[in-house]
């Protein structure tokens, strides 16, 4: 995955919020990278409606 790709929300690992639940299934562009726990990565992904908000790369799919 690299910044600037567009990618697809197609699973949850943890329970979150209801307006990151609304973005399963949406398309969104990386826009960074940011360290979860010390030993993962997690992916910033901002939305058209100009939501941002991060997720694990296992929970995401870049759409070509």
């Amino acid at each position: 995955m690299e910044i600037g790709q567009k990618v697809k929300v197609y699973r949850l690992r943890d329970r979150v919020s209801a307006p990151v639940v609304q973005r399963l299934g949406q398309i969104g562009t990386i826009e960074a990278f940011k360290m979860t726990d010390g030993s993962g990565v997690g992916v910033v992904v901002k939305f058209d409606d100009d939501f941002a908000t991060w997720f694990f790369e296992d929970e995401l799919k870049v759409v070509q």
